[in-house]
């Protein structure tokens, strides 16, 4: 136990050890500045990016499986009906299984 305590003691001054003096206080306010006024203004953009990236992507893969399958029953792969992700071919599959499974007949 008094390992952990070494390890919280010796993180507590890492941490605490850049404002020991004049310029490291000042060092810590430029950083916190530079993640305040650049780092965090474009994360929003770049995560919605890679969000709208990926659903695109997954979206292509759903329509491509759809024209192979050769199958004219759209809503057996993504039923827009349905709420969020749960229009999805592969969801509506799970929870088929999930049903089935809860509910032996």
């Amino acid at each position: 136990m008094s390992y952990a305590g070494q390890l919280v003691g010796l993180a507590h001054k890492f941490v605490t050890a850049p404002q020991a003096g004049a310029q490291g206080f000042c060092n810590v306010i430029k950083l916190g500045t530079l993640c305040r006024t650049v780092v965090w203004p474009c994360l929003p953009p770049l995560l919605m990016y890679q969000y709208i990236r990926q659903t695109d992507e997954d979206m292509y893969a759903t329509e491509v499986l759809y024209y192979k399958s050769g199958s004219r029953e759209h809503k057996a792969f993504y039923d827009a009906g349905r709420s969020g992700i749960s229009g999805h071919w592969r969801v509506q599959q799970d929870m088929e299984a999930i049903r089935a499974a809860a509910n032996p007949e």
